[in-house]
């Protein structure tokens, strides 16, 4: 019995602590900073995420040094949810952010298309396609249904590939892959 309880003792994970998160968001800066400006659209309110992801990761509670990674894109993502609290809107006003005319090949890129989404599509796609949560992790998230969240994602995949040039987004997307960043890599 006492061997059993030091061998327990022994396997017992280890948390993240403090300096973790600072590692993470170090060398994980450009990824991180994308991430929070693919959600805000916006320099300055992607910044604000970014600072208050890394605060929150840092003075959260006790999370597995495993999941630290992951710990500190959600805390971004939350933070974005916070910050701009993306609801679904009919479908006339977000293909008013779409141009009518699309721009040259060399301006349609994948991180410009995302960033023309409506703030709701924007999110689902961002949360759904590149950071890989389930419906009904979005679902929760967003405060919405699993109905609004599947058609802001179809629409989203749609409007993205039509102003790209007709590639599907999620083609792209390579299985080894943590998330969706290699396919916006090669764009940006």
């Amino acid at each position: 019995m006492v061997g059993e309880g030091k061998g327990r003792l022994a396997t017992t994970p280890a948390y993240a602590i403090a300096g973790d998160f600072c590692r993470i968001f170090a060398e994980d800066m450009s990824g991180l900073y994308l991430l929070s400006f693919l959600l805000t659209a916006d320099k300055q309110m992607a910044e604000r995420c970014f600072v208050s992801g890394l605060e929150d990761c840092v003075d959260s509670n006790r999370v597995f040094k495993e999941w630290a990674r992951s710990w500190a894109r959600r805390a971004i993502v939350r933070n974005a949810i916070n910050l701009i609290r993306p609801t679904p809107e009919p479908s006339e006003q977000t293909m008013a952010r779409f141009p009518v005319s699309i721009p040259s090949t060399a301006e349609r890129t994948p991180v410009a298309a995302v960033v023309r989404l409506s703030p709701f599509e924007r999110f689902v796609f961002i949360m759904s396609v590149l950071e890989r949560y389930s419906d009904q992790d979005c679902r929760a998230m967003l405060g919405t249904s699993r109905q609004e969240v599947a058609a802001a994602r179809a629409s989203a995949l749609e409007k993205i590939s039509a102003y790209v040039g007709g590639a599907t987004p999620h083609a792209h997307f390579e299985a080894s892959s943590s998330s969706g960043q290699g396919w916006l890599a090669k764009s940006a």
